[in-house]
């Protein structure tokens, strides 16, 4: 392999045939060296032959046993000794808290990946994340976050934070020629949804709406064709391919000629695993939710609400 070759988290994934996150993964444990460039995490070519080499009990050619069996346990890839901190989540309130916890948290270096709701929260459960996001839907209690949380972490000891908390409903056509005014009215025949995919916040809020309105998924048209973010379905209600979405406000501003109809306030929380180790970034990462020039940032983008951003929501 040439040693000008590179690969993204996301090339590794598929070349290895594992997650994303277990790739974030075996870069926290110093498996695979990585470096950044720009926002992008990269792993050398060389670096993964060696990864693959030594998982299947080949020493790379001119080293010793000796130096190799220690390998696996290395933190090669934080040669200034700075630990991965996995944050995943989709909203870009997520990368400005990565750029400040880059600046204001020593000794950590922060990895972005884009997950669901409740895929954040399994990789947490496994071990894979630092800090997830979520904002999941309970709608037998109206709660948002904590019933998925306590049932998901049971028996870890974590900490819920707000980051924000935001507008979802429905993304219609310009006009609104249909008159979609609230979740019952999804009963309607003949709709063409633009769905998301199974663990994101947006699919949670829809199929517990529908649950609660005794809406079967079968009546929607479209309902098993899946898309990976807001914006997407967003530009497939702008695009008249689809009459109806479920997103949040601030996506339907971005892509425009859509008209958005807010149903419900949603709240974005944080959830870290409270540990001695992790004591070294929490106490940082509390003093950047809470400081004027990250609130700065967030409020200059529109569909926030930062009344309870920093706010301990529950902790064990």
């Amino acid at each position: 392999m040439s040693n000008d070759v590179s690969y993204t988290t996301e090339e590794i994934a598929k070349l290895l045939k594992i997650s994303k996150l277990t790739v974030y993964d075996l870069i926290k444990k110093g498996e695979l060296p990585s470096y950044r460039v720009g926002k992008q995490m990269r792993v050398d070519a060389a670096d993964l032959e060696a990864y693959k080499q030594r998982n299947k009990g080949i020493r790379p050619a001119g080293k010793p046993a000796a130096a190799d069996a220690s390998l696996p346990h290395a933190p090669t890839s934080f040669a200034r000794g700075l630990r991965a901190l996995v944050i995943t989540g989709q909203d870009i309130s997520l990368d400005i808290l990565a750029r400040h916890m880059e600046k204001s948290a020593p000794g950590v270096r922060p990895l972005r990946s884009y997950a669901s709701s409740l895929d954040s929260l399994i990789s947490m459960y496994r071990g894979e994340a630092d800090i997830v996001s979520t904002h999941l839907l309970d709608g037998d209690t109206g709660e948002y976050n904590l019933p998925y949380i306590s049932k998901l972490l049971v028996g870890s000891s974590y900490r819920v934070v707000n980051l924000l908390s935001r507008r979802a409903g429905l993304y219609v056509q310009r006009g609104n020629p249909l008159k979609l005014n609230g979740w019952d009215d999804l009963k309607r025949p003949g709709l063409r949804l633009a769905n998301r995919e199974k663990g994101s916040g947006a699919r949670v809020l829809l199929d517990e709406q529908l649950r609660l309105h005794g809406i079967k998924p079968a009546q929607l048209d479209g309902y098993d064709r899946v898309l990976t973010n807001h914006l997407s379905v967003a530009a497939q209600i702008a695009a008249g391919e689809a009459d109806v979405g479920v997103g949040i406000e601030k996506a339907a501003a971005l892509v425009g000629q859509i008209d958005f109809v807010s149903l419900i306030q949603e709240r974005y929380d944080l959830v870290m695993i409270k540990s001695p180790e992790n004591e070294a970034w929490i106490s940082p990462l509390m003093n950047i939710l809470q400081s004027d020039a990250f609130m700065q940032e967030l409020r200059a983008i529109a569909g926030y609400d930062l009344t309870l951003t920093g706010k301990i929501i529950f902790e064990n």
